[in-house]
């Protein structure tokens, strides 16, 4: 008797922020998360919490309405596959039941209202579970009520802490009616300054390799600087003082404009700014990158625990690799013949990506023939689309981008200008990685391990590159040495010159 078809499980993740929520719909295939739908909608829950900590009737019915929306795209679906999370607002406001009262007659799913250590523990375990950082991490997410920090190691937090400061909160207290000035964007700062300076030798103490910023303010300041040249992805405190220098030109916060900062952000981009600059003064950072991940992924993730897995990249090629049936032994093929040439070059312009590059070029390798399955013409293209159009959990954006590149251009011709854009990689160097790949591509093109090289000697000299093999190997492979002569005159006319030894 034949098994009956199990479809994947699909489950959702709901995050109840003080300035947004946040619903995540994504299934299990092949052992990994497939993203199905993301839906964002601006409550602005902590610009209804009184002094009094009463949350007030206009917010709890724009929250009730929302979880309304979100009850429709989850019809059908059992409570053991829905989890909701209520964060700061909702555990601060006295009158909270009576949010909870109202949504439950709209929405037939638990909601639960966690602890800020909670809190901060879910999103470090979002950040670990689509960064590729290895080490150890400090995670900071600015919300719109609260502010979190956590370091860890692996997916272990060792240190979690909330403390009452966002941007939506510290926007309503510092500075009333957006009216913004030196002295209040000052005070804004100090408060954040004394709600964590008694964090600051433990944490120093601890240390961390890495610093990562989840959610709306970093998010915000990460796109207002790849909007003004800084293609690196870097936030460090130069750039942030930059920014605070420009924004307090206005006089009003809703009146702030800057390239890549989108309108419903702008009113409290300022007070998230105040916090941030404290966190780099409290804790000594040099220098954050922004993460994709954030409270709902870790939500999303604590759903499934098989997905505890130390490389995040591995599984996410692994499931790539299953789900587009990648003929694995010619994948590891041409990595060896990457690796191998890649470890013969000595002139790469970022020594200190040498190992990140390395990583880039195995992967690309593994997963190069993802397009093989909608057609075998234009591999290269379907490969690079389907690449760029997915969500790959363990790469960040600046390693998709480069992922996305070598497949489009391992085959057939390529311009100079084609491989621009790629924001932390140096030109040279991505020049250098696609020229490896190509060659490893073009020598194991006949899928057979029998005729791979025993000898493959690489020399460089600026853009002239020689390849020698042992003797007779391109007597007696005829049809390698046709296709290394075309890409001898590709090459050619790019002013990269090839020598065939």
């Amino acid at each position: 008797m034949q098994s009956e078809f199990q479809p994947p499980r699909e489950f959702a993740a709901i995050d109840l922020g003080s300035n947004s929520f946040h619903m995540i719909v994504a299934r299990i295939v092949n052992g990994s998360i497939q993203i199905l739908s993301r839906i964002k909608r601006r409550v602005r829950l902590a610009d209804g919490l009184d002094e009094h900590r009463v949350l007030s009737q206009d917010a709890i019915d724009r929250g009730v309405a929302c979880l309304g929306l979100f009850a429709k795209r989850l019809t059908g679906f059992s409570p053991e596959n829905v989890k909701v999370v209520g964060t700061y607002t909702l555990r601060r406001a006295v009158n909270n039941e009576e949010f909870l009262a109202k949504a439950k007659a709209v929405f037939p799913f638990p909601i639960h209202i966690i602890t800020g250590a909670e809190e901060a523990k879910l999103i470090y375990s979002g950040v670990c579970h689509t960064q590729p950082e290895n080490g150890r991490k400090f995670v900071v997410d600015i919300g719109g009520g609260s502010t979190e920090m956590t370091i860890g190691d692996g997916f272990t937090p060792l240190r979690a802490e909330s403390r009452h400061m966002g941007c939506v909160s510290f926007a309503k207290r510092f500075f009333p009616n957006g009216e913004l000035t030196q002295s209040r964007f000052d005070t804004a700062y100090q408060s954040a300054m004394e709600k964590i300076e008694d964090l600051a030798w433990e944490y120093r103490e601890l240390g961390w390799e890495h610093v990562l910023g989840s959610s709306g303010t970093i998010k915000t300041v990460s796109k207002v600087l790849l909007a003004n040249h800084y293609r690196d992805g870097v936030i460090n405190e130069t750039r942030l003082q930059e920014l605070i220098a420009i924004c307090l030109k206005f006089n009003n916060l809703k009146h702030i404009q800057l390239k890549g900062l989108v309108e419903e952000r702008a009113d409290i981009l300022v007070p998230g700014l105040a916090i941030l600059l404290a966190l780099f003064h409290t804790f000594q950072i040099r220098s954050m990158r922004y993460s994709d991940g954030a409270l709902r992924e870790g939500v999303m993730y604590g759903l499934e625990k098989s997905f505890l897995v130390g490389d995040i990249r591995q599984r996410t090629a692994e499931a790539l690799a299953e789900q587009f049936n990648i003929d694995q032994q010619q994948a590891e093929r041409v990595k060896q013949t990457a690796l191998q040439l890649f470890e013969q070059v000595k002139s790469w312009k970022n020594k200190f990506q040498i190992n990140e590059l390395r990583s880039i070029l195995t992967w690309t390798s593994m997963l190069h023939e993802v397009g093989i399955t909608i057609n075998h013409n234009n591999v290269h293209r379907h490969s690079a689309y389907i690449i760029a159009n997915r969500d790959l959990p363990g790469f960040d954006s600046e390693q998709k981008n480069l992922l996305t590149l070598l497949m489009r251009y391992h085959l057939k011709g390529f311009k100079k200008s084609d491989i621009r854009g790629i924001n932390r990689f140096q030109h040279r160097d991505i020049l250098t990685l696609l020229r490896i790949f190509r060659l490893a591509v073009l020598l194991n093109r006949s899928r057979q391990a029998t005729i791979v090289p025993q000898q493959l000697l690489l020399q460089i000299q600026s853009n002239h590159w020689q390849l020698q093999f042992e003797p007779e190997f391109l007597r007696q492979n005829p049809l390698v040495v046709a296709d290394l002569e075309d890409e001898q005159k590709l090459l050619a006319r790019l002013e990269l010159p090839l020598l065939i030894l």
